[in-house]
């Protein structure tokens, strides 16, 4: 039996494991695919760089190494926004886009207040256990690197976004965006407006979730990306 090919695109600071219980659930629906960005989990930093254009460079040489001509993509946090990046450029390579708890409005303000959050000495002074599942996460590198080099991906963002309103309006693929009703980090506000600009949207509020993907009902997650891949589009 065909079943569509489906990418699971992780976040800032996370890796592919994180989809496990997501990805058993889907498993008996499509073809799953996950894998982890450079400088992530077992994969070593590229010298390339650490930024949303590298990401989405590794996300077509995965394509062109498995031969996928196309893929559905569900991307969690940073991973839904390489995933509109990449269905902004490469619309030929995209299925249908799907984000959860992904931040779209970035500049200096935003990118400054999450680049507090991201100081490795602090992390593992105040959030020590956060720290070791960070070491055990990405053990091919130095996870303080990580968050260093993540810092400067946000830094970065904030000088200079990405993806405008002008780029949304140009997305070819359809695309449903979900978000926690308890997101401390993203705001309903950049999410409805992207959700405005987009020519085929859904917006779909997931109740009782913060940003954490840990904290999302996996299976009520698993329900809106089955529903919104098969349904009919006018």
């Amino acid at each position: 039996m065909y079943k569509s090919p489906l990418l699971l695109l992780h976040g800032a600071l996370g890796a592919a494991t994180q989809f496990k219980t997501l990805a058993d659930q889907l498993e008996p629906y499509y073809d799953i695919h996950t894998i982890n960005f450079s400088g992530h989990g077992q994969v070593p930093f590229s010298p390339n760089g650490f930024n949303i254009q590298v990401f989405a460079a590794e996300v077509l040489e995965y394509l062109d190494q498995h031969q996928l001509d196309f893929v559905h993509i569900f991307g969690y946090s940073m991973g839904g926004y390489v995933a509109m990046y990449l269905a902004r450029h490469y619309p030929e390579k995209i299925g249908r886009v799907m984000t959860l708890a992904t931040k779209y409005n970035w500049n200096e303000a935003t990118a400054g207040k999450e680049v507090k959050q991201l100081n490795p000495e602090l992390i593992a002074e105040k959030v020590p256990g956060f720290a070791k599942l960070l070491e055990e996460r990405h053990t091919s590198n130095d996870w303080k690197e990580v968050v260093t080099r993540t810092a400067q991906l946000i830094e970065d963002l904030g000088h200079q976004s990405l993806l405008k309103a002008h780029d949304y309006a140009q997305v070819a693929s359809p695309c449903m965006l979900m978000m926690g009703d308890r997101d401390n980090m993203v705001s309903f506000t950049e999410t409805i407006e992207v959700y405005r600009s987009l020519p085929e949207a859904q917006m779909t509020i997931l109740p009782d979730t913060a940003h954490p993907l840990e904290k999302a009902d996996v299976p009520l997650l698993a329900y809106y990306i089955k529903r919104f891949t098969t349904q009919k589009i006018d």
